[in-house]
């Protein structure tokens, strides 16, 4: 489950807070994808990475109980979810892509982020 301001932290530092959310290896993947364009299950199974199923269920609930993303019905039979960011998980924009600034600087091969994600 992550931690909230609401729950008890490891840490009051900023950075082992955000790692307490975002630090496993798939959350900002995830959150990378709805940025993206990305909303259903289905789609989040299509990216390169390839995550186990009951990984991004697990990781679905986690960003949606964090606050970082919704998640509306779109399909009754079976039940279906879309999964839309919130204005705390769009603030991450900044923050991805500092990150992949830095990993193409330092790691030659890495991919260039299309132009509509590196644009503020």
């Amino acid at each position: 489950m992550p931690r909230t301001a609401d729950s008890q932290s490891r840490s009051p530092c900023p950075i082992a807070t955000a790692l307490d959310i975002l630090g496993d290896r798939w959350t900002l993947i995830i959150l990378r994808d709805m940025v993206n364009g990305k909303k259903r299950f289905s789609e989040f199974l299509d990216s390169p990475e390839r995550i186990a199923t009951n990984v991004l269920t697990d990781r679905l609930a986690l960003i949606e109980a964090a606050g970082l993303a919704t998640r509306a019905p779109y399909q009754d039979r079976p039940k279906r979810y879309e999964y839309k960011l919130t204005k705390k998980g769009r603030d991450l924009l900044p923050v991805m892509q500092a990150i992949c600034r830095w990993a193409n600087r330092h790691y030659p091969g890495t991919w260039t982020p299309p132009a509509h994600f590196m644009k503020s």
